[in-house]
């Protein structure tokens, strides 16, 4: 077992109390115990729905080889006997785990914030580092209150690089989280209306997410778009944070990261970047100028932390997108093959032109249609029947065969669209599936996009169930 943590480095970071025979350490770090491995310590947090010390059992029948949970617990676990380290506050105890992860390690951090593109270039940088040494990175969205400390906490010691995603629906969020994480680059992708229902104006959004200055290290440095409206704002705050070194990355003449040409392809993109006084020339694997927007502030990243920019610029040609975040899948529809562009895991006004734009420029075959599939984008408050109209624009000049709408709000784009599109709107996506279904046919490219909490990543897994993936054999199509 490769130790992550001695038990007792474990015990003198949190302050915390052992109860029986301790182990040499843990391999991992838990908090669920579906997916905990053997040797992981499982902590028991109490989340909004859940409290883990009910998973106390299915934490050892996993094989966890100690426990962290609330003194105020203990008497309820009864007599468990596996070793535990009893402490007041288990979420507590976690960051504090967090905190004496990142000051063991001498690894480069970096923290990504940003109304939209944090996974897509947290997932970026992972690829881009990796041929500069060992590299760190949270699994999946993990950036907010536990996510973020759990991630500090699975830390190796020996990690060269990190890299920590930080999210926010609300003011304040941010600053606590990146103190934790002391980025020596701190990157905002870009600035949107995203959560604006949590907020006044989308310039508060931008100072909600320049919290994130406040936490680099001396001598660190402030990764900004330089092409985003808001960069003024961003600017401003990261200087009055005490930040010495910003960059700017982008079109924009100014931008030390600079785009000097690009070529944006169905399935990938061409572009050569200025840094540091050298070109770079990159062959992006996914699709889209926002996947291109993401990599300007990737290559940035590289190149102030110390890695090898023209390595990852050639990493960079492996990128491909996520489930939920332009992942495409080619499938068998009976008279011939279907695309389908899955955005199903977030969206707002900006990320929503974008997919619209991948979905234009997607090549069809034969009587194939462009179909878009779209559900309403959620936390956008009073503003949010104003923004659900103002895609219609956008749509019209994507121009779909056909439009399918799910969600309250997209009830407004229903009514601003009128019969220029042929469209079909449902209340929610689940009433979408049987249309879906039907309709889909050889040759069509279908994208769907929503906020998350719609769940249309149902939809998605609908058409994969219904047909299968192309060069699937039939024998797993049996087992399927």
């Amino acid at each position: 077992m490769t130790v992550l943590w001695t038990s007792e480095a474990m015990i003198a970071a949190m302050g915390g109390r052992p109860l029986g025979t301790m182990p040499q350490g843990v391999s991992g770090i838990s908090i669920d115990t579906r997916t905990l491995k053997p040797g992981d310590a499982f902590f028991a947090i109490k989340g909004d729905v859940f409290d883990g010390h009910d998973f106390a059992t299915a934490a050892m029948a996993a094989g966890a080889n100690l426990m962290v949970v609330s003194d105020s617990k203990l008497a309820a676990l009864g007599r468990l006997t596996m070793p535990m380290i009893v402490v007041e506050d288990v979420l507590a105890a976690l960051e504090m785990l967090g905190v004496a992860a990142r000051a063991r390690s001498r690894a480069k951090v970096i923290a990504v914030t940003g109304s939209a593109g944090k996974t897509s270039t947290k997932e970026a940088l992972r690829l881009a580092l990796s041929v500069s040494g060992t590299v760190h990175a949270a699994e999946r969205s993990f950036n907010n209150h536990w996510g973020v400390p759990l991630s500090l906490a699975r830390m190796p010691q020996d990690s060269d690089y990190a890299i920590f995603e930080i999210g926010m629906n609300h003011a304040g969020e941010i600053r606590p989280l990146v103190k934790l994480v002391r980025p020596h680059v701190a990157i905002v992708t870009m600035v949107a209306a995203a959560h604006l229902g949590h907020f006044h104006s989308v310039d508060d959004i931008a100072r909600a997410k320049a919290e994130i200055f406040e936490g680099i290290v001396p001598g660190g440095h402030a990764l900004i778009n330089r092409d985003d409206h808001r960069w003024r704002i961003l600017d401003k705050l990261a200087r009055e944070a005490g930040v010495q070194n910003i960059t700017g990355f982008g079109e924009h003449s100014r931008s030390q990261v600079k785009l000097l040409a690009c070529t944006l392809g169905e399935h990938h993109s061409s572009i050569t970047v200025k840094i540091g006084g050298e070109t770079f020339d990159a062959q992006i694997g996914a699709p889209g100028r926002h996947i291109v927007q993401n990599v300007l502030a990737v290559l940035g990243a590289v190149y102030l932390a110390g890695g090898d920019v023209g390595m990852a610029a050639e990493a960079l040609a492996l990128l491909t997108p996520e489930r939920g975040r332009g992942a495409r899948s080619t499938l068998r529809h009976p008279d011939g093959p279907f695309i389908v562009i899955d955005e199903s895991y977030n969206a707002n006004p900006a990320s929503m032109k974008v997919a619209l734009d991948l979905l234009a420029r997607s090549s069809i075959s034969g009587e194939g249609r462009r179909i878009a599939v779209l559900g309403e984008m959620r936390e956008l408050g009073a503003h949010s029947r104003k923004f659900h109209a103002a895609l219609a624009e956008p749509l019209r000049e994507a121009a779909p065969d056909l439009v399918f709408l799910a969600g309250a709000e997209m009830a407004a784009l229903e009514a601003a669209l009128g019969d220029d599109i042929p469209l079909q709107y449902r209340e929610t996506g689940a009433e979408l599936i049987p249309l879906l279904v039907s309709i889909v046919g050889p040759g069509d490219v279908v994208m769907i996009k929503s906020s998350n909490g719609l769940g249309f990543s149902k939809i998605v897994d609908a058409l994969t169930s219904r047909f299968p993936a192309e060069g699937t054999s039939c024998s797993e199509d049996a087992r399927q």
